[in-house]
């Protein structure tokens, strides 16, 4: 009882730690590449593997085979972003930009597990799923007289209950409750009645917040011993709007959470392996302020009204492959690889500037330790390659009273680390 009551405490800590505003730039556009530190080591793959309290938080089915345990970490994520412009018409605007002014950012999950019976369990998760972040080191003359840059971060709270309809079918649902906050600075050149539908609140305006709504259902079917098949579909998440960025997105301040579907399989042909495959389709296309493109959006229409231009982003579809093996009793390894075609088309890296998530290729390496029969630790290590994607048709020509920016092109560069440490424990 008193240990079950210091789990609990610590549960409650953490909690309230993991509710403290965090800054992560995502892998798979800007979603993360995966949720829970096991899951992370293996590509992110995980929506028909139950290993920690974290899984629900892909696939809430999952909270039916997870058992009694509470599993808390933190990431440690650095990205290597800027650009480069060329072949513009105005002077001192050509030239390589450093977007790397904040480059470490600290990520922390935490989630809690509890059957009820031997059929029906509940859960909760609490993580960052996804962000951008940008933090120029000098202006851009294009956009602006001070330091351009964005910051959106965005934390799920994800309670969730599962229910074993047999021995081996588990179905789930969960509530999404997200926060997210943002900030643009350096912008100044769009802060104007021409350009945005509501000038002051396009840049500089410091951190605006909202919170919102969505549901994810799920799926888990043991075919055989060897065989098990996941899905998971995770909603749109209505959020409020960013008031204080009204003129600069889309649908007055509208930033609504892309709606995420996944399907896996996870095979183990013995007790010490397990081989997992994940697909999943994120709809960036379903958000205005998202996908809407830069041209000819701009021209017809001003920032923050419901055609306004965005960052003209596509759905991207991601695969998953992860392994883990036992090589003694006490320790298991994982390996896995993530790949996503990034987003962003060649007509709109000028806007993307400010969020070139162009990276495609992850590889990931984990292991977990176990200390005692009752806990353990877990560490994952993530390497996205190196992308750049060069601009084509990128930046509007002619001078500015033509509704032009000079012309010539923006190109985007991005990789990234990252590297967290989890403890679980069983009860």
């Amino acid at each position: 009882m008193m240990r079950t009551r210091r789990i609990a405490v610590l549960s409650v800590t953490l909690l309230v730690i993991a509710l403290v505003p965090t800054m992560v730039l995502g892998t798979n556009g800007y979603f993360s590449h995966g949720v829970g530190m096991k899951a992370k080591g293996m590509g992110g793959a995980t929506v028909a593997l139950p290993q920690d309290a974290l899984a629900p938080g892909t696939n809430p089915a999952l909270a039916a085979y997870v058992g009694n345990r509470v599993d808390f970490g933190v990431d440690w994520f650095r990205p290597d972003r800027g650009t480069e412009i060329s072949g513009n018409m105005f002077p001192g605007v050509d030239g390589m930009y450093d977007a790397n002014g904040e480059q470490d950012f600290f990520v922390p999950e935490v989630a809690a597990n509890k059957m009820l019976n031997e059929n029906l369990a509940f859960g909760i998760s609490v993580f960052g799923r996804g962000g951008m972040n940008t933090t120029y080191t000098a202006p851009v003359p294009l956009f602006g007289t001070t330091n351009p840059g964005v910051d959106l971060s965005q934390l799920f709270i994800v309670p969730a209950v599962a229910l074993k309809i047999n021995e081996n079918h588990a179905i789930g649902i969960g509530i999404d409750i997200a926060w997210q906050r943002f900030k643009a600075t350096g912008l100044e050149s769009f802060a104007n009645g021409m350009m945005s539908s509501d000038s002051s609140n396009v840049t500089n305006n410091d951190y605006a917040s909202s919170f919102g709504f969505g549901v994810r259902v799920g799926w888990l079917g043991r075919l055989n011993q060897m065989l098990s098949l996941g899905a998971s579909y995770q909603s749109r998440t209505f959020m409020s709007e960013l008031d204080e960025y009204a003129g600069l997105f889309a649908e007055q301040g509208d930033f609504d959470i892309p709606s995420l579907i996944t399907a896996g399989i996870a095979l183990t042909p013995c007790e010490k392996t397990a081989i997992v495959f994940d697909m999943s389709y994120i709809r960036y296309s379903e958000i205005n302020a998202v996908a809407n493109p830069l041209l000819p959006n701009l021209g017809q229409a001003q920032l923050g009204n419901d055609e306004g231009a965005g960052f003209g982003w596509e759905d991207v579809t991601v695969y998953k492959l992860g392994i883990a093996y036992q090589v003694i009793e006490p320790l298991t390894v994982r390996g896995g690889y993530n790949y996503g075609k990034q987003p962003i088309p060649e007509s709109e890296t000028l806007f993307n500037i400010l969020a070139p998530g162009v990276v495609e290729h992850h590889v990931t390496l984990g292991a977990t330790l176990a200390l005692t029969p009752g806990t353990e630790v877990t560490a994952a290590y993530m390497h996205a390659l190196e992308k750049t994607v060069e601009g084509s048709g990128s930046i509007i020509p002619g001078m500015p009273d033509q509704g032009g920016m000079g012309g010539g092109e923006s190109n985007l560069r991005m990789f990234e680390d990252s590297f967290g440490l989890a403890f679980g424990v069983r009860f």
